[in-house]
């Protein structure tokens, strides 16, 4: 199937694009080229390839829900800038 001058100069008619006869010219050529291109890859035997939905094999990266110790208070509190009562002070957010 071949996209013709006409074609192009309608669908930007019903796009309400404006657009030059240049344009419509590029258009037309670019669009021919494209279903040119789709056409040479529907001629490709693919019967025996498996369809996929990636290229890449997907695989879970979540590591399992295993129930660990946890820090020490003392141990988590090392590192913060302010400690009041055994627990993370931080400055106001709300005033």
């Amino acid at each position: 199937m071949k996209i013709t001058r006409e074609a192009v100069d309608h669908v930007a008619n019903l796009a309400r694009l404006e657009i030059t006869d240049a344009e419509a010219d590029e258009f037309t050529i670019q669009l021919n080229s494209i279903l040119e291109y789709a056409d040479k890859l529907n001629r490709l035997d693919t019967k025996d390839i498996t369809p996929t939905a990636h290229v890449m094999p997907m695989q879970n990266v979540f590591r399992e829900d295993e129930v660990h110790t946890c820090l020490p208070r003392e141990q988590a509190l090392a590192n913060a800038p302010e400690e009041e009562d055994g627990m993370f002070r931080v400055p106001p957010v709300i005033e």
